[in-house]
């Protein structure tokens, strides 16, 4: 009898590690990473709309003139509600400042499984740059960067009859009745089932995965929640053996992070919150970008210089104060109302050390 490895559980994945098309970094590489913008119409059901402005001066006033390269990373359009020919003519300038990457350094964008039917669009307007996947190589490394739906047999297997499905359900039902559109991100028990059907791959096959998808961020395969909780215990544990004002500190830094973590543990009641640990031992194989559809602000994945950070851009004049779980503070874009802070940041080779180490 045949035995089975991990990986032929993921015949999927392992076939995205295969063919995707490789690009090297180096030490002067520096990546944007976005995923979710679900672009429509410009109407109020574009849920893209509200973050419009801020994603165009964000790339427009930094990672342009930073000289970054862009990856989209899936569900860019929202096809299941609108058609792709009023999206185009709604953002049209935003489809051209995805092209100026180009000017400095590449821009490639994948597909999700809110606009997988864009394979079919031989005049779509990004048709060059899209791909399923691609793999990023470091070193002797991998960095596998695709949409995450494919880790759902379901989605990938009855996507041709499922999606027509859906499309029929979002614009002749939902759309004149006014229901919310259901979504992977909405359903806490299915996000955490791709995720860690992605973690599981990503382990066995000792790579580092970049996802979006499930709209939720991750940096290093923990989510905020756990990471606050992380950072509490290893405050806790340094408290002891620290100097009279180093506990000081290390006090006000304890309780700054129970705020943070109360409000979203208070969030997640509403949201259905769910932990990202999914052992003891927490490997760093899983990284994912967020969305811009948020709320408050949109969160992104940069790969610069061998780090590789998660970042929040938001406007200040209506978002509240945002802690960082790095003691990071909010800088200004220049000339705008908007603001950056890095959430998390490591060195690739820490990640690769400690993915190696653990997995």
């Amino acid at each position: 009898m045949k035995l089975l490895n991990n990986n032929d559980k993921h015949p999927h994945l392992e076939r995205l590690l295969e063919r995707s098309k490789n690009i090297d970094l180096d030490g002067e590489s520096r990546i944007l990473i976005l995923s979710d913008l679900h672009m429509g119409n410009g109407g109020r059901r574009d849920e893209f709309r509200h973050n419009a402005a801020l994603v165009d001066a964000v790339m427009s006033k930094y990672y342009l003139p930073e000289k970054y390269s862009l990856i989209l990373n899936g569900d860019i359009e929202e096809l299941f509600k609108f058609p792709l020919d009023d999206i185009v003519a709604q953002w049209r300038h935003i489809y051209q400042l995805f092209l100026r990457f180009n000017e400095t350094g590449f821009f490639l964008r994948t597909i999700g499984n809110h606009d997988a039917s864009l394979q079919d669009e031989k005049d779509y307007l990004l048709a060059p740059f899209l791909l399923e996947s691609l793999k990023l190589s470091y070193r002797q490394e991998n960095i596998l960067v695709f949409h995450g739906h494919q880790a759902s047999v379901f989605l990938w297997e009855t996507y041709p009859v499922v999606s027509r499905s859906i499309v029929w359900f979002l614009r002749y039902v939902a759309k004149p009745f006014g229901i919310r559109n259901f979504s992977i991100a909405y359903n806490s028990r299915r996000r955490f089932a791709i995720e860690k059907s992605i973690y599981d791959f990503s382990n066995n096959a000792k790579i580092v995965s970049v996802i979006g998808h499930t709209h939720r961020p991750l940096f290093e395969s923990l989510s905020k929640v756990d990471y606050l909780n992380y950072r509490i215990e290893e405050l806790c544990r340094a408290f002891p053996a620290a100097q009279k004002q180093e506990r000081e500190i290390i006090q006000d830094k304890i309780s700054t992070l129970k705020e943070e973590l109360a409000a979203c543990y208070e969030q997640g009641k509403k949201i259905g919150l769910r932990s990202g640990v999914y052992n003891n031992l927490t490997i760093p194989s899983v990284f994912n970008s967020g969305c811009a559809i948020g709320k408050r602000g949109i969160t992104a994945l940069e790969i610069d210089h061998e780090k590789i950070r998660l970042v929040y851009w938001y406007n200040g004049k209506q978002s509240r104060k945002f802690l960082s779980d790095r003691d990071s503070r909010p800088i200004r874009l220049d000339g705008t109302s908007y603001y950056r802070i890095v959430l998390n940041e490591d060195h690739l080779d820490y990640v690769f050390s400690r993915l190696h180490l653990l997995a």
